[in-house]
């Protein structure tokens, strides 16, 4: 029984020391072929935008340092997340997030809708005239949706 123990924990310690790698799709991501990402916000929804900030978190850990390039696409009811009276800790994660170069693109379309302008919205967000639009460009030129759930 000793020698059972003894060898199930050499075991746990093995794989819990064995680090996944991942492993890149040819061509690898490279500084000057860098993976391209979309992900959408278009929901107003604390929990699900902060799941899509994590997840955006998560992807710069893995990738390499300037070998992915992640564009946020907001949009519709998504426009609220970027919005200054939103929440606080939610706004931090999102400008530490362009702190590392993550892009937020804003739409006009939604904001004439609404009545804001782009002083109602944190700062260095870029805008489009319809955020739809957005996706379907930049899906065209090659860019990969993400967006969790």
């Amino acid at each position: 029984m000793k020698r059972l123990i003894s060898t199930v924990l050499v075991m746990l310690l093995f794989v819990s020391s064995v680090e996944a790698k991942m492993h890149f799709a040819d061509p690898k991501p490279t500084f000057d072929n860098p993976r391209r990402v979309i992900m959408k916000l278009n929901r107003s929804d604390i929990h699900y935008a902060n799941h899509l900030l994590g997840t955006i978190y998560n992807l710069l850990k893995i990738y390499p340092s300037d070998t992915l390039k992640v564009a946020v696409l907001v949009y519709g009811p998504g426009m609220r997340v970027i919005k200054k009276d939103y929440d606080k800790k939610t706004l931090e994660r999102i400008e530490s997030l362009m702190d590392y170069d993550v892009e937020f693109v804003g739409c006009l379309n939604t904001m004439e809708t609404m009545g804001w302008t782009k002083k109602d919205f944190i700062d260095d967000i870029d805008y489009v005239q319809a955020g739809v639009a957005e996706v379907i460009e930049r899906q065209a030129a090659g860019w990969i949706d993400a967006t969790p759930y």
